[in-house]
């Protein structure tokens, strides 16, 4: 009997067990995923990368690190493209910024040009999208797309005191180093977009060199890697710090970053005083590969692409022609590319034909003076049998009628690149409001190399009734806009000029 009262009580405890097990478990707090940081800042949430201001130690521990994004990552950023460049571009530029005491200076600097990015994306415009591109595919920082903004105010033909020349400042020997070709024919430092791949390859090089800090890689792009990593050494001799901030560094690339960052700023709060401009976020312009060397003025009237309009657009071209040796690309507008692809074209340049009905194997080759048997060889075929629509090869290019070509070796719009003009001294007397940029805007001048004339910084506060002097060329007549007409008025004509 006892045995059974055990074996009952043994199998009301066991059901008992089993029912109490299967209450529900009080919640588990969810573990945080860590986050993963890339180049691309979703729209969402705040940017994760390195502070910069006065709070900022800049250790390379605080950089964001290199990182390829995943397929689905990828997507999820070309979904949130903004259909406005410009806004595009704020939404993904990465610092987050403490504003210093350098920062500030150099903001109040931009907010009294209050239209100078709607002034310089007039020039920018054919080329932005292409460098935004260009710098989201390498995974770099967006800030790097308002570089050319800082270094030359974006003229693909500006040379600076230094020798370096473009949209960004490359002196000959870096631009040789990464691959940018120059010669009597041809500077790629005046391409904006080879200038770009260089720019955007020696940016990774100094990144990597510095261990992942940017800022240190931003400063060694301007002065120099060399000079940056003595400044480094020497601090740390000194047992001080070796962030950017801190660093003893020529005066130019103290307020190097800080343009930078400053510009940064602004474009992602217009409200603060520097009209943002607007821009579809798609290629208004597209390259085409001609094949060959190659006439301006044949392509500007085959393709109704104004002559000067087009060397504007390929500055890095210093003749009327390109080079036997290449290249033979062009950025030309979105609107022309179906013509210079069309029939018509390759027909009067590359040296194709479509075939037509009624046409023979014969008579085209009568047309292009050739024979039979070397239209066949050309083109690979047996026998004479043609397709109407098929295209043919019909020997080398064709020679251009005189009427579609003008007897000149340099480009006018160009010549300036090759050639010395000598110089002569100006006087300006300061008038109240002006600025280092909007005086050198007047005349046409690099903003750096007035400032440098005249022993300032670009940010210098002039005083009214100072002289500073100007070198212009003998050929420009040195009379600025008149004062009734307004600065911005002057700033507006320059974008009229040839660059």
């Amino acid at each position: 009997m006892c045995r059974y009262r055990c074996a009952f009580l043994l199998m009301f405890f066991l059901l008992f067990g089993c029912q109490t097990i299967e209450h529900p478990a009080e919640p588990v707090e969810t573990i945080q995923a860590p986050v993963i940081f890339t180049h691309f800042k979703p729209s969402d949430t705040q940017p994760t990368t390195t502070l910069i201001g006065e709070s900022s130690d800049e250790k390379p521990r605080l950089e964001t690190p290199e990182k390829t994004p995943s397929p689905s990552s990828s997507k999820t950023e070309l979904n949130q493209r903004h259909k406005d460049l410009w806004q595009h571009i704020a939404n993904n530029l990465q610092f987050n910024i403490h504003l210093n005491k350098a920062l500030k200076k150099r903001i109040q600097w931009y907010v009294k040009q209050p239209h100078y990015l709607n002034t310089v994306n007039k020039r920018a415009a054919p080329y932005l999208y292409h460098i935004v591109r260009k710098v989201e595919q390498q995974n770099l920082p967006m800030e790097i797309a308002l570089l050319p903004f800082v270094e030359s105010d974006f003229r693909p033909s500006i040379r600076s005191s230094q020798h370096a020349v473009g949209v960004w400042q490359l002196v000959g020997a870096t631009a040789h180093h990464f691959g940018v070709k120059s010669d009597q024919w041809y500077d790629g430092r005046q391409d904006v977009l080879a200038s770009t791949d260089a720019a955007l390859a020696y940016l990774k090089y100094l990144h990597k060199r510095f261990n992942g800090n940017w800022l240190h890689a931003l400063a060694a792009y301007n002065t120099g890697e060399g000079r940056v990593k003595r400044a480094i050494s020497e601090n740390k001799k000194r047992g001080k710090s070796t962030d950017y901030w801190s660093l003893n560094l020529p005066k130019e690339t103290a307020e190097y970053v800080p343009k930078l960052f400053a510009l940064s700023y602004l474009v992602q709060n217009p409200q603060q005083g520097l009209k943002r401009p607007t821009l579809v976020n798609r290629a208004i312009t597209t390259e085409f590969d001609v094949g060959q060397q190659f006439d301006f003025s044949v392509i500007a009237n085959l393709s109704g692409i104004d002559r000067k309009h087009l060397h504007t657009l390929n500055s890095g071209y210093l003749k009327n022609q390109s080079s036997p040796n290449g290249p033979h690309t062009l950025l030309i507008p979105m609107a022309q590319q179906s013509l210079l692809n069309s029939q018509f074209f390759k027909r009067n340049f590359a040296g194709e034909y479509s075939v037509k009905q009624g046409d023979t194997l014969y008579a085209i080759a009568r047309r292009f003076d050739t024979s039979v048997k070397k239209l066949k060889m050309m083109n690979n075929k047996s026998s004479s049998l043609i397709n109407i629509g098929e295209t043919l090869i019909v020997g080398q290019p064709r020679t251009m009628p005189r009427s579609l070509t003008i007897d000149y070796k340099i480009s006018p719009y160009l010549e300036h690149t090759e050639v010395a003009i000598p110089t002569i001294a100006v006087e300006y007397q300061v008038k109240p409001g002006d600025t280092i940029w909007g005086i050198s805007q007047l005349y046409d001048v690099p903003h750096k190399d007035l400032a440098q004339w005249n022993q300032l910084s670009a940010s210098s506060i002039l005083k009214p009734g100072a002289l500073l002097v100007l070198h212009l060329p003998q050929a420009i007549k040195p009379t600025p806009q008149k004062r009734d007409e307004g600065m911005l008025s002057g700033l507006e004509k320059t974008l009229n000029k040839p660059h």
